[in-house]
């Protein structure tokens, strides 16, 4: 199977070659899409001199910061288009640890429509972490299965597996959502429309280097949306039909 990992950057000058060579130790024959948000850092020319010198490389460069989200649509279209099997995300900070690609890949391949790459799951975990990142991170996850009724540990977690077949089915131009919420999203649209979910464990390591992209907006968003999303879920069609109608007389 042709596999694809999709790295977002900006401004990840510090991070960007150390990473992918710790993927192509672990999976030479995976390639990988640098793509990248106008980093001012310089992080796209380090992407291009990378390319240049290794056909498993791609850039993807984009005007300015558009948010994780649009990063990974863009992402997952340049993959489709050219017939990639498999579909990864993965951070460019060295957060998420090549050492865990073998059993994402695995569990694909085994036919997963979509592999989670599980720091809430056993055998799981996280290192250098405040207790206020690991509240966040489990509390998210827990408002959206008790929302939205999606079976899995670690709905916000950005270390995962598409099948091609996966994507196909999904209304990708649908989706607007961004950071956490991107990751909430895309699980919660995998699980309406049948298709399965398997979740793997995997060590989450703090950066060491450059600034994390978290902030209280990209938490807010995700609360946001996912209530109005777990209220369009349980509230019944046509209670929902007539609420409208009342509210626009």
């Amino acid at each position: 199977m042709r596999a694809l990992i999709i790295v977002p950057t900006y401004n990840e000058a510090s991070n960007l070659e150390i990473i992918l060579d710790r993927i192509h130790a672990q999976q030479p024959g995976v390639d990988v899409l640098v793509a990248d948000d106008g980093s001012p850092d310089g992080t796209g020319g380090i992407a291009d001199r990378l390319a240049h010198d290794d056909p498993r490389i791609h850039v993807l460069h984009r005007t300015s910061k558009q948010g994780l989200g649009s990063a990974y649509r863009a992402g997952f279209a340049w993959g489709l288009e050219r017939g990639y099997d498999v579909l990864l995300e993965m951070d460019a900070d060295g957060s998420h640890r090549p050492e865990d690609l073998v059993q994402i890949l695995a569990a694909s391949e085994a036919g997963a429509d979509l592999v989670l790459g599980s720091r809430w799951v056993p055998g799981g975990g996280v290192v250098n972490w405040p207790w206020h990142r690991r509240l966040i991170s489990r509390g998210g996850t827990f408002y959206a299965r008790l929302m939205l009724g999606i079976p899995v540990h670690d709905a916000t977690g950005g270390f995962r597996a598409f099948r091609r077949e996966t994507l196909e089915q999904l209304p990708l131009a649908e989706v607007a959502s961004q950071g956490y919420c991107f990751q909430i999203d895309m699980a919660r649209r995998v699980v309406a429309a049948g298709m399965s979910v398997v979740e793997v464990p995997i060590t989450f390591v703090e950066r060491e280097r450059g600034q994390s992209k978290m902030s209280g907006a990209i938490v807010r968003e995700a609360l946001w949306r996912v209530t109005v999303w777990g209220l369009a879920r349980l509230v019944p069609p046509p209670l929902r039909r007539s609420t409208a109608l009342s509210l626009s007389r």
